[in-house]
């Protein structure tokens, strides 16, 4: 592979390709964050994208959901470009931002059930799905009155529920305790065994096992 920037390792090797990416290029403010990447991400995998702050992770996760254009490439879902399928995509794909998007006029469950009927899922078990993450006992309590952690898991909540392949978590970690963590991993792992895959960021090493694990290291260039 020609591009520099990017060491991407893969111990799982899988034929039934979900998302792919050919020739990506990004640049942001006349920098060149990564160019000519090429991904391959396959039902079952679980991708971490990593590299210091500024390295373009956030930018490539927006791109892969199809909320930032690249520069140049394309992607593919299922072997076929996004732009010819789009509405086909967003049907699989789950996005969670670094942002955890909690209305603070709402509560913990009001927050859910929005979320979950804005991506289409159902809101009849959100209240069951607050225990999940650990909120039972606080469904009722005012978003703006919870700590940013317990922002956090009301946004992580819809994972539970979510039937969506692609999932792409930009952060998932932040503000969650260990306990909260060693969950939300052990979800991965099902989800990918089920045929799903995901992709996502952090700041802290995964303690999945390694051949559970692609990663995609960016690297920060400075023009």
């Amino acid at each position: 592979m020609s591009n520099l920037n990017a060491e991407i390792e893969t111990p799982v090797s899988n034929t039934n390709t979900l998302l792919s990416a050919r020739e990506l290029t990004c640049i942001r403010e006349e920098r060149v964050l990564f160019e000519a990447l090429e991904l391959n991400i396959s039902a079952g995998d679980i991708v971490q994208i990593e590299g210091p702050n500024g390295a373009g992770k956030t930018s490539l996760l927006r791109i892969l959901a199809g909320l930032s254009q690249p520069y140049d490439g394309t992607i593919y879902f299922q072997d076929k470009a996004v732009a010819e399928q789009r509405e086909a995509f967003h049907q699989n794909l789950l996005y969670l931002g670094h942002l955890p998007g909690v209305k603070g006029e709402m509560t913990a469950q009001e927050n859910l059930e929005f979320n979950l009927a804005l991506h289409g899922l159902s809101s009849d078990t959100a209240e069951a799905t607050l225990a999940e993450v650990n909120l039972l006992g606080f469904e009722d309590a005012l978003a703006s009155h919870l700590s940013a952690g317990q922002h956090r898991r009301i946004s992580l909540a819809r994972l539970w529920q979510s039937q969506h392949k692609v999932w792409i978590l930009d952060e998932p970690f932040t503000a969650i305790d260990k306990l909260g963590v060693e969950k939300l991993e052990q979800l991965f792992v099902q989800h990918a065994d089920n045929g799903g895959c995901v992709i996502l960021t952090t700041h802290q090493d995964l303690s999945l096992p390694a051949e559970r694990v692609k990663k995609v290291t960016l690297a920060y260039r400075f023009y």
